[in-house]
């Protein structure tokens, strides 16, 4: 069995998240970069299916700045068996289209028998990435999957819905995605670390994919315009002076807020 796991550098999510208002992308230097924790639940997943079939093959896949490497090697260190870094100024801003378009191209070279992912990266909150890379690879999808059962020829689990619980399940090759329901990744111990480093590393252009960034022929998301917040603005008081009540309805009722 080989399963690929998608991985992503993002943002810290407990640090500063800004704008550059220049290009309207984040600015990814205003805080520390990590490797998103719903990719490190996703790993985690095909990791425990590895600890339990002696010969399975987990490949960390990743597009991501070159200056990336550090955070991808973490997933080396956690126990992945080898990584796809995937780089190119070309991609530097990519849509949610386009980055699909890219990662089901590097899925196709790793030729895997399985895909997991995370539902949604804490940067860009999309959620539909492993759907689209589903519909490139022609594969079935299985997404946002609270628990996750692996056999040798399918993949099946549940997923919360609004009118209960919903078995799910499909034969492989496939795409799932996962929720933060699943458990939480191992932490790197100094064997894993020190393994990592010689563990086998491919950085692809993404020229060397046959995708062709530019390529404007498939709806790519355009930007328009970016600004920066407001600043927040000062609260109305109400000092009660026995009409606390009548000013306090009054302010719903002008704001249409009741």
């Amino acid at each position: 069995m080989k399963i690929a796991v998608l991985i992503k550098e993002v943002p810290d999510t407990y640090g500063d998240r800004k704008l550059n208002l220049e290009t309207g992308l984040a600015d990814r230097g205003a805080s520390e970069s990590v490797l998103d924790e719903i990719g490190e639940r996703a790993l985690e997943v095909a990791l425990t299916y590895a600890d339990a079939h002696a010969g399975t093959e987990v490949v960390v896949v990743t597009v991501a700045p070159e200056s990336a490497v550090t955070t991808v090697r973490k997933g080396l260190a956690m126990g992945a068996t080898s990584a796809v870094h995937v780089v190119g100024d070309a991609l530097v801003g990519a849509d949610m289209s386009l980055t699909a378009e890219v990662l089901a191209a590097a899925v196709r070279r790793v030729d895997p028998d399985l895909v997991i992912a995370g539902n949604l990266s804490t940067d860009g909150v999309g959620g539909i990435v492993p759907a689209m890379i589903a519909e490139h690879l022609g594969w079935p999808q299985v997404t946002a999957l609270a628990a996750v059962t692996i056999s040798d020829d399918s993949v099946s689990g549940s997923r919360a819905s609004d009118a209960g619980i919903v078995a799910v399940s499909a034969p492989l090759p496939a795409v799932v995605s996962i929720t933060e329901a699943l458990p939480e990744a191992r932490f790197p111990n100094f064997k894993g670390i020190m393994a990592a480093k010689k563990k086998p590393y491919e950085t692809v252009p993404v020229a060397d994919l046959g995708v062709d960034p530019d390529d404007f022929s498939a709806a790519r998301s355009i930007l328009v315009s970016v600004s920066e917040r407001p600043a927040r603005a000062a609260g109305v008081k109400i000092v009660d002076e026995g009409d606390a009540g009548e000013k306090l309805a009054e302010y719903l009722l002008s704001n249409k807020l009741a």
